[in-house]
């Protein structure tokens, strides 16, 4: 489960990445963009030791060396490195929050870093902001969020760059700083970068939408229950009753039909089930956030597999429903109590969800990996209260507080 305590989330993304963007009027006046920059528009930016390859941006020149440390490793090693930095991109309106997304390449020895600043609607520059730092591996570095960013304009929490009362981003750049140890012959390759940047008022009701295009329709999305894997390796988050979003990636990620190597595996114990899933888990983990709920790093993940993600979100059911329509599931994230949602038999300040597709009367049918088997992980929920955990930024807690919502985050998933 994914919990963050007191946080305003905001809006709902649109997607470029594979799929064409829905339209959609949902009436609760939120502002959303997502932008990215892959294939020759990467060329647009500035280019530091940085050049093409056949598959995105690698080092070709190094523009310098730094020396890094590990201390859960114990290592330190100097890295070759190059940087690349976006133009100045505006989204069209005044943003509150940016999430950063990227799909690169990281093998063995190397790995990246990406940057966000922004320019205030007040014509204030912002300082770079550390969104991640990212391998899909952990043996030569650990992939890790980063604590204690915050000042007058904005703060970082995990993975969303929140903005302070009073302050709004009218443009944004991404930087991403690609590494490689000195003496490898390997380099990293950053195929896309992009950021969803949103605005959306506090609200704690959304207004329902009617049942739309994806009626009747249902993907075999594979089934995965995370807490068949309660208590298998601790290290990773608390273990598998809290890794409700690597269970879910890995759903996506195999109804696409990529999945990680045997080879890749031999590290989990051959009778564990779903073995994939503890895969996942590892490669999804964020050693500062102590946990596998990193929004990007879920997506990255499905990346390192040869597929396309990103963090975005969507503004409504209706919208949802059209990448239901065309074969996508979707990814999404939700808090509520127990009350809140008829059949699910349990509350949750945070958690991940998969919508597989919609009953004829436009309910929500979901993979929801809190189940004690993967038989039980297909559950229908009531449409009016699925849109409502989703898309709201604030709810009650079971205590009478007020706390977050996750404001209609998805992941998007594609080949």
């Amino acid at each position: 489960m994914r919990a963050r305590g007191l946080i305003t989330l905001m809006s709902v993304g649109m997607i470029t990445i594979g799929v064409t963007p829905f339209a959609a009027a949902s009436g609760n006046d939120e502002a959303i963009n997502y932008h990215e920059w892959s294939g020759g528009a990467l060329y647009a930016g500035k280019l530091d030791g940085l050049g093409p390859g056949p598959s995105g941006l690698r080092i070709v020149h190094p523009a310098g060396q730094v020396e890094h440390s590990e201390p859960g490793l114990g290592t330190t090693r100097t890295y070759d490195y190059g940087t690349w930095t976006s133009p100045q991109y505006r989204q069209g309106f005044d943003a509150t929050q940016l999430i950063a997304s990227w799909n690169a390449r990281t093998p063995a020895k190397t790995w990246l870093e990406v940057q966000a600043r922004g320019r205030t609607s007040a014509g204030a520059e912002t300082t770079w902001y550390v969104m991640g730092r990212w391998a899909s591996g952990d043996t030569d570095i650990h992939r890790t969020s980063v604590d204690g960013q915050g000042d007058g304009n904005a703060s970082v929490d995990v993975d969303t760059l929140s903005t302070k009362t009073g302050v709004t981003l009218r443009s944004y750049q991404l930087k991403v700083t690609l590494y490689r140890e000195v003496g490898s012959a390997v380099t990293p390759t950053l195929s896309t970068l992009g950021a969803m940047t949103s605005n959306v008022p506090d609200r704690f009701d959304v207004r329902a939408t009617k049942p739309g295009q994806a009626r009747g329709i249902e993907l075999k999305v594979p089934a995965y229950a995370q807490n068949i894997h309660k208590g298998q390796f601790p290290q990773y988050g608390g273990g598998g009753e809290a890794w409700c979003s690597p269970t879910s990636t890995e759903m996506v990620a195999e109804y696409w039909g990529r999945k990680p190597a045997a080879a890749h595996m031999d590290w989990i114990p051959a009778d564990y089930p779903d073995r994939s899933v503890v895969y996942a888990a590892r490669n999804t983990f964020d050693y500062a956030y102590d946990g596998t709920g990193n929004w990007p790093f879920n997506t990255a993940y499905a990346a390192s597999l040869g597929l396309r993600g990103h963090i975005t979100r969507l503004h409504d059911l209706n919208e949802l429903e059209g990448y239901i329509a065309r074969g996508i599931p979707v990814i999404t994230s939700q808090s509520f109590l127990s009350s809140e949602l008829d059949g699910a038999g349990y509350g949750t300040s945070g958690h991940i969800m998969v919508v597989v597709g919609f009953t004829q009367a436009g309910d929500v049918i979901v993979n929801d990996p809190a189940s004690s088997s993967d038989s039980r992980v297909r559950n229908v929920y009531k449409r009016d209260q699925f849109e409502k955990i989703w898309q709201r930024t604030k709810r009650y807690t079971d205590t009478g507080s007020v706390a977050g919502g996750p404001g209609g985050v998805v992941y998007l998933i594609t080949p």
